[in-house]
């Protein structure tokens, strides 16, 4: 007799899941920029005016709502106007923070801001206040979104654009408790308050900003800027990343036991703790939610893999980095009426990607598939649910086996999304969907498992792990009986 049982409540409509909280994070960090998203016109890669064609296209099928840019610890030592004008006159620099390699700044506004428009997504641009001016700060918001007579709008059109883009989403600063200048939260909300000033509206053109919060845990910091600083934001960032080791030795991304998945997946969960702890100070200062928590840094980091440059940060992604996805959006999902965007770190080639290239080859990850599969929950309605599970026990350590989320979308379908973290056997779920005004309904489903504790998918054999239909459940009336296979992601539809 099983003891998982979930029940979904379909007339019970929560909050909206925000398809923003789909979203990327991409940094002039190792290949990601380089080589993973920009080829150059000139290069053998299929591209288009740069960016790379295959890249274009899978990003595109999994719905990429908004992308994050040019950081990251490279934002707050970013200076943009190094990044305009011909490519062959732009400044090169060290990039210290990551590899101490030459940034040629051949990707820059014009170029971030058209791939945007390719993916027909929201840009989320990361200012510079670490090491840039306000004066900076205010010209690049002019130079992107003012249309009219100004300096800046004349720079731009003589850079080739001669029409303002559409800017909905900027960042004040990035990790300024850290590498954006290792800052007193007073100290930083003061200049959040003198910075975002200048962050204007021009014309039609409205800006969400967004403060740099909290480090993990650093409730001090949420408290400060939420007391200083929160009438002026529209968002506040947590950046926290899961991490299975220490940070000196955070452990492989392939070939680890056991006692590392129920670890690192444990740990995983530790982001519903923190954003309800943030959350209930945010409430605080803000008990109309007006003021979104966004977690524009989260995923999986380990050792990088061997014989790469450690400052690139290229790591391989299996069925456990799949998890962790399936995990996060759950949580992301369960508090969605605070937490309204987040970026995976980072799209191609970085920690844990949904795309790795190399050369001309390109391979999707698992957490790629994980975007696919719950991309059915964007800008949907959240279902309130009761969801009971057995436990996970390995190596002393404990969790529960399933976890759930549950939506219903603009025309009445109902997507239900299970993460089942047991590697060993196999879970039977029994869900009953109450409130469902039809009595006759169909069910469709999609899996994505693997045998192996590590399977990912490599660039010699692309299909190791890749989502097939799934058809073990039995429909009784409003009544499902599902089994779950070991390490498995499962999305069902029920129209």
């Amino acid at each position: 007799m099983s003891n998982n049982k979930l029940t979904i409540n379909a007339d019970q409509v929560l909050s909206t899941i925000d398809r923003q909280i789909y979203g990327h994070f991409s940094e002039h960090l190792g290949r990601c920029i380089y080589e993973g998203i920009w080829v150059g016109e000139d290069s053998p890669i299929e591209n288009t005016k740069g960016i790379r064609n295959d890249v274009l296209k899978a990003l595109k099928e999994i719905q990429i709502p908004g992308l994050r840019w040019p950081g990251g610890c490279f934002a707050d030592e970013y200076h943009w106007k190094d990044g305009i004008g011909p490519r062959e006159q732009r400044k090169r620099m060290i990039n210290t923070h990551w590899g101490g390699v030459v940034e040629n700044n051949h990707f820059g506004t014009h170029e971030f801001m058209q791939l945007c428009e390719l993916l027909e997504c929201e840009p989320i641009i990361c200012g510079n206040v670490g090491s840039g001016t306000v004066q900076e700060m205010s010209e690049w918001v002019e130079y992107m979104t003012f249309d009219g007579v100004s300096p800046m709008a004349e720079l731009r059109a003589q850079n080739g654009h001669e029409k303002p883009w559409k800017l909905k989403y900027f960042g004040v600063g990035n990790e300024n408790w850290g590498c954006g200048g290792n800052m007193r939260p007073e100290y930083y909300a003061d200049l959040y308050r003198r910075y975002s000033t200048y962050v204007r509206n021009y014309g039609d053109n409205k800006v969400f900003k967004i403060a740099c919060g909290p480090n993990v845990d650093d409730y001090r910091w949420t408290e400060v800027l939420m007391r200083e600083a929160g009438r002026y934001m529209d968002g506040l960032s947590l950046h926290y990343y899961t991490v299975p080791g220490v940070w000196e030795k955070k452990g492989s991304a392939t070939g680890f036991a056991e006692e590392e998945w129920i670890e690192t997946l444990i740990k995983t969960q530790r982001m519903d703790e923190l954003i309800t702890r943030h959350s209930a100070i945010m409430d605080q200062y803000d008990p109309s939610k007006r003021v979104a928590l966004i977690v524009d840094e989260w995923g999986t980091w380990y050792d990088v893999e061997p014989g790469t440059n450690p400052g690139f940060l290229y790591q391989q992604n299996t069925i456990r980095d799949a998890l962790v996805a399936a995990l996060n959006f759950n949580i992301f999902h369960a508090h969605s009426d605070r937490v309204r965007m987040a970026n995976i770190a980072q799209v191609v080639n970085v920690l844990q990607s949904v795309i790795l290239t190399e050369g001309e080859k390109m391979i999707l990850t698992p957490t790629y598939h994980v975007f696919n599969m719950y991309k059915v929950h964007q800008d949907a309605k959240l279902l309130q649910l009761d969801l009971q599970s057995e436990d996970y026990t390995s190596h002393g350590k404990t969790m529960k086996a399933v976890s759930a989320t549950a939506s219903v979308d603009a025309e009445g379908a109902v997507h239900i999304s299970l993460a089942h973290v047991d590697p060993t056997k196999t879970a039977t779920l029994n869900i009953d969907l109450r409130g469902l005004v039809k009595d006759q309904f169909k069910v469709e489903a999609t899996e994505l498992t693997a045998t192996e504790l590590d399977a990912h998918n490599t660039f010699d054999n692309q299909n190791v792990v890749k989502p097939s239909a799934f058809t073990s459940f039995e429909v009784n009336g409003h009544q499902l009986s599902v089994t779950l296979s070991p390490m498995s992601v499962t999305t069902i539809s029920i129209r």
